[in-house]
């Protein structure tokens, strides 16, 4: 039903937006997933979103504590649209829910941290397992519940006087780099033809302004076939 769903609404969008799809979902990705542990600047979390969507990151984790994630739609292009953003927020200990969330779907919890023995980029094994990269605060890093369960840390290397980057773009450094590696490796990291089936459905929901009437006709044509 799903498949014919998607046929039915793919009739209402271009061609060239229909290929577009499919080219993407073939490189959209969940073997890596990054988490943002409690951003407080629009702009950085709108640059993170938009790196994610270039680099085919399908999913975002935000854990709001303290502060909202907020988007700014002119740095964020839209990317939003087309990402899988799951808050976390209202508990005491929302970024031990998020963690553990993560830990019992399979992802070893990578933290970006400037901390002595955090591995850099070139050490770092992509092929041991399902990588949640976890960034902290613009001012002060990830919290210390957060770095004490993280399985791993790693760093970028640093030459110059300022300690670290910003954290937008340290997301596309690191997103970059694993990207690559994830690439050349060999692992079976692409969306299954279920994952990617639910997310061409969902763009077409969101690129079609009369979606849920066409989907309450396309139900209905249905019916009326089985009477």
């Amino acid at each position: 039903m799903e498949d014919e769903l998607i046929y039915f609404l793919s009739d209402f969008i271009t061609e060239e937006r229909k290929k577009l799809f499919v080219d993407i979902l073939q490189h959209r990705t969940r073997y890596i997933t990054v988490v943002l542990e409690d951003l407080y600047q629009s702009h950085n979390a709108s640059a993170v979103l938009r790196s994610c969507d270039c680099f085919g990151i399908q999913d975002v984790h935000v854990i709001e504590d303290r502060n909202p994630f907020m988007v700014n739609k002119d740095i964020a292009l839209g990317s939003s649209k087309w990402l899988t953003i799951r808050k976390y927020s209202g508990k005491e200990n929302n970024s031990t829910d998020a963690i553990m969330n993560l830990k019992e779907n399979g992802y070893r919890i990578v933290a970006a941290s400037p901390d002595q023995g955090s591995l850099t980029l070139s050490q770092f094994d992509i092929q041991k397992g399902k990588v949640a990269l976890l960034f902290g605060t613009e001012k002060d890093g990830l919290t210390k519940p957060a770095q004490d369960m993280a399985d791993e840390k790693i760093s970028i290397p640093m030459l110059g006087f300022t300690e670290s980057f910003n954290i937008s773009v340290s997301v596309a450094i690191i997103l970059y780099d694993l990207r690559l590696k994830m690439n050349v490796s060999g692992l079976s990291f692409h969306l299954s033809e279920k994952e990617r089936n639910e997310l061409e459905l969902e763009w077409l929901r969101k690129s079609i302004k009369n979606s849920r009437a066409l989907e309450k006709e396309f139900y209905n044509r249905k019916r009326s076939d089985l009477l």
